[in-house]
């Protein structure tokens, strides 16, 4: 007799995964199924979580938060760049091959000056116009801290720092959740959604909504994120709502389906599951259909597509009960280890056609929060995994620290750089090596301005952003 191979253990968490995606359309359901992986965080005695006195009087105003993510770490030494004649010529030389030409650099006229003069990339002249309209604010030389570090308590070691610096992927999660020091259950824009939610009308959709899948940032103890589709919520692959479509019949005998009484405990959690994604999908497609159209005109590309649902959502904010919406959309391949530029036309390559992305997505995405009248209600704000490296490694830059970073929205105090320029000299007093920047301003410092402006009071900042006593300026005076 042939021996019978034994068959393989199934964990639960792979037969949920497996099954559910191949029932259901996988990004759709991965946002519900977030709600099982991340229930532990509600039970982590260690989560901080906690939720406001729902007595106390409510807002009756909107506002959305939107994290655009530059994942892989944006070289923002050659987004801000010195101008005047002796900086440009020093960031011409430490620079070398990936020094930007002078010529074609846009002229920065902040509202204060360290007495530095710096211009934009040639590629975004729609940030640099939104800065010269006061609706757009840098932040300099921002990036994760455990406490505020100087150059000789980092060469001592004298004070903890980030763990696992400089690595994409803990960097990533730092940012993210602004915990640097130790494990996270949770990011601190789903610390802010489970402080907030209350101002909310109706929690059927997730008030933390994702266009680019699972991520850190909006892990909620109470509110999971929604993952969405630049074209909607996600449903049933190869089906239709249609009645008269053999497409619509087979839907709707699923959703009949999962609606019956299941006798294992699974059996039941992945009905329940499959059955709120349909039900939600359903509402969410519906209440966007009978939403304002925009007439503000996106470019097609990857960034502009998700902050173009962005706009439609916050537009049909109203019809899914929402006073309070955080926004996560991403933009990959700013690893830029190489082909940063080319070298004989410097402002063309990966970089500039990113910048170029991001400048038209953003300022695309502004006007359409103008066309709805919520331009106010709107802040935008980027981050990333780090900077990168002042020293070109030959046809690139390398991971680094401390970064630029740019906030848009009409109540955002434009027209200024805020926080502090770090010194742009390898070796210098902010440099720990390659053209590393030790941050001058925390990841704490930022998200607790972006915090405040949406509602979440000076007391319960100490639970969105547990280190925030740390430092000295919990508003960085942006909004």
């Amino acid at each position: 007799m042939n021996k019978k191979t034994a068959a393989p253990e199934l964990s639960r968490r792979d037969f949920l995964g497996s099954s559910c995606c191949a029932a259901v359309g996988a990004t759709g359901l991965l946002s519900s199924l977030a709600s099982l992986r991340l229930m532990g965080a509600v039970a982590n005695p260690d989560s901080g979580i906690s939720v406001p006195n729902t007595a106390a009087a409510l807002p009756t105003d909107y506002k959305a938060l939107v994290c655009l993510f530059l994942n892989g770490g944006n070289d923002a030494n050659n987004f801000i760049i010195p101008s005047d004649t002796t900086g440009y010529a020093a960031y011409a030389a430490a620079r070398a091959n990936l020094a930007l030409p002078q010529t074609g650099l846009l002229p920065l006229s902040p509202r204060t000056s360290d007495g530095r003069s710096f211009s934009l990339h040639a590629a975004v002249p729609e940030l640099s116009s939104l800065f010269s309209a006061g609706k757009m604010a840098l932040l300099a030389n921002v990036g994760t801290l455990a406490y505020p570090t100087t150059k000789a308590q980092y060469t001592s070691a004298s004070v903890p720092l980030p763990r696992q610096l400089f690595s994409h992927s803990d960097q990533q999660v730092q940012w993210q959740s602004s915990v640097p020091d130790r494990p996270s259950t949770t990011g601190w824009g789903g610390r802010v959604a489970d402080l907030v939610n209350a101002f909310n009308t109706s929690n059927q959709i997730s008030m933390s909504v994702s266009l680019a899948g699972t991520n850190y940032f909006q892990v909620g103890g109470n509110v999971s994120q929604y993952a969405v589709s630049t074209s909607g919520a996600i449903t049933f692959t190869g089906s239709t709502t249609s009645p008269t479509l053999l497409d619509g019949v087979r839907y709707r005998a699923q959703k009949d389906i999962f609606s019956l009484g299941q006798s294992g405990l699974i059996d039941t959690a992945f009905a329940g599951i499959s059955g709120s994604a349909i039900t939600d999908a359903d509402f969410l497609n519906t209440t966007l259909a009978t939403s304002p159209t925009l007439t503000t005109v996106f470019p097609s590309t990857t960034a502009a597509n998700q902050l173009k649902m962005v706009a439609r959502l916050i537009g049909a904010a109203a019809g899914l009960g929402l006073k309070r919406q955080i926004f996560f959309v991403q933009l990959g391949g700013w690893d830029t280890h190489a082909a940063q530029l080319i070298n004989t036309a410097p402002t063309t390559g990966t970089h500039a056609a990113l910048l170029s992305q991001i400048s038209q997505a953003v300022n695309t995405f502004y006007n359409a929060t103008t066309e709805l009248g919520l331009a106010n209600q709107v802040t935008t704000f980027t981050a990333s995994d780090f900077g990168r490296t002042y020293r070109s490694n030959g046809d690139g830059s390398d991971h680094g620290w401390g970064s630029h970073h740019f906030i848009v929205g009409g109540a955002v105090k434009g027209g200024d750089i805020y926080g502090k320029m770090p010194t742009l000299t390898i070796s210098g007093p902010d440099d720990v090596s390659q053209g590393r920047w030790i941050p001058t301003t925390s990841v704490d410092e930022y998200a607790a301005t972006l915090a405040t402006w949406f509602g979440v009071s000076a007391t319960d900042l100490p639970t969105v952003l547990p280190n925030i006593g740390r430092f000295a300026k919990p508003n960085l005076g942006f909004l």
